[in-house]
């Protein structure tokens, strides 16, 4: 499956302001990761078993 027949969404943690938007794919073996604002950059994926570890780690680098 390619990115682009991923159902992508906005992250609940994407600012309604449009300045931070992050969008999220579920896929069978991964969580495809996104910036909408910069469709050139290639997105990344987390293997599924390493989600929870990943938003930890991000969620403590942001500050948030």
């Amino acid at each position: 499956m390619s990115t682009t027949e991923l159902a992508w969404f906005k992250s609940s943690h994407s600012g309604s302001s449009g300045d931070d938007c992050v969008e999220v794919a579920v896929a069978e073996q991964a969580v495809h990761i996104r910036d909408s604002k910069d469709p050139a950059r290639p997105p990344f994926a987390v293997g599924r078993e390493g989600w929870a570890p990943f938003v930890r780690f991000v969620s403590g680098v942001s500050g948030a």
